[in-house]
């Protein structure tokens, strides 16, 4: 019934159950629910007892605190990194000026002092916040979404194209709501003179270029975060069931909240790594559209040329390798804080085990 290729994968792949269950449950199992105060939602993708989570999973109450721990995780973030965030945009920007992260620190300080480090704060801190708002809650809503849609057997055989879509189609919303104080975060900290603050830039970039101003590199944004995001999700996810598969030395049930957590960080990590690789070439036009007027996204591209758009990218693999890392660590705690559901690694469904011939 089944291709060779796809038993043999299936053989070889180290789990045994799936992410959600997300089918009709009989009659039985919905009696047995009740006993134990549970939906059936609950008992599918986080099986664990009422009274240790406080939200059903997949409720709007689950939704908002998802919301609320993205804010957290993508706004302190950002803004703790922004001197290292400057210097990486004007390397990008101007490259003979600075030309690397050392030079482009002491240049800055020389120039500004250390508060010249701090430009562009706070459309940041707004900008990510309302970013991460967007990327985590809509993940959650999209990936629980998208497994109803496909069963649960397809859930987990297609489990890493889930990722991918439920995070594409989350950025896709979120940098809708990022662009604006993306655009006056990079024209503050690459034009000097311009403004030296969000209350001075945005009234003068409005003035001068209309609405256009904070969403001419809403595409370029696209380019750099929905790729970025995609890696950053899919790839995150698949390490977590990595370590805990061949790392760990003990079931996730069995690890502390803290184990945990510090899994959750060493996994992001690594996910940062790859997500400031994928996005970096777009990364580079954002910035030098942000900062030139009148510039398109392919002029800029031909401006740069294949070298140009990957100045760098050392400091932006440090950055966002943390700043990933970090993002991960406070929402996953934020989960742990308010004692929402949180489904362990993807595991086989036993009636694709029995459809695969792998139980008798």
């Amino acid at each position: 019934m089944y291709p060779n290729s796809l038993t043999q994968l299936t053989r070889a792949n180290p789990f045994s159950a799936p992410l959600f269950t997300l089918q009709k449950v009989e009659e039985p199992s919905q009696s047995l629910a009740a006993e134990h105060g549970l939906s059936k939602r609950t008992l599918a993708a986080a099986a664990v007892a009422d009274s240790d989570i406080s939200c059903e999973f997949g409720s709007m109450k689950y939704y908002a605190l998802c919301g609320f721990g993205g804010i957290l995780s993508c706004g302190i973030t950002h803004t703790a990194v922004v001197p290292l965030d400057l210097v990486k945009c004007r390397l990008q920007v101007d490259p003979d000026k600075y030309k690397s992260i050392f030079k482009g620190f002491s240049i800055t300080i020389k120039e500004d002092g250390m508060r010249g480090l701090a430009k562009g704060w706070a459309p940041t801190f707004i900008g990510y916040s309302m970013q991460g708002l967007c990327k985590f809650g809509f993940y959650e809503v999209f990936k629980i979404t998208y497994s109803d849609f496909i069963g649960e057997e397809n859930t987990y055989l297609w489990r890493t194209s889930l990722y991918l879509a439920a995070s594409a189609s989350a950025e896709f919303f979120a940098d809708i709501a990022l662009a604006p104080m993306e655009a006056c975060k990079v024209r503050i900290q690459t034009c000097p003179g311009y403004a030296s603050n969000l209350r001075q830039c945005a009234p003068k970039m409005f003035a001068e270029e209309g609405i256009w101003a904070f969403y001419k590199g809403v595409v370029p944004l696209w380019m750099r975060q929905i790729p970025y995001t995609m890696m950053k999700f899919a790839c995150f996810e698949r390490t977590v069931e990595l370590l805990y598969k061949h790392v760990v030395p003990k079931p996730r049930a069995e690890c502390s909240k803290s184990e945990q957590l510090v899994v959750t960080f060493v996994a992001g990590y690594i996910a940062g790594v790859f997500c400031a690789i994928v996005s970096h070439p777009a990364d580079s036009v954002v910035s030098v559209l942000n900062k030139e007027s009148g510039s398109s996204a392919i002029g800029v591209l031909k401006k740069l040329g294949p070298k140009g758009v990957w100045k760098g990218l050392v400091a932006r693999i440090i950055m966002i390798g943390t700043l990933t890392a970090l993002q991960w660590f406070i929402y996953d705690s934020v989960k742990v804080y308010f004692r929402l559901p949180r489904p362990p690694p993807p595991e086989m469904p036993e009636s694709l085990k029995k459809k695969l011939g792998l139980t008798e």
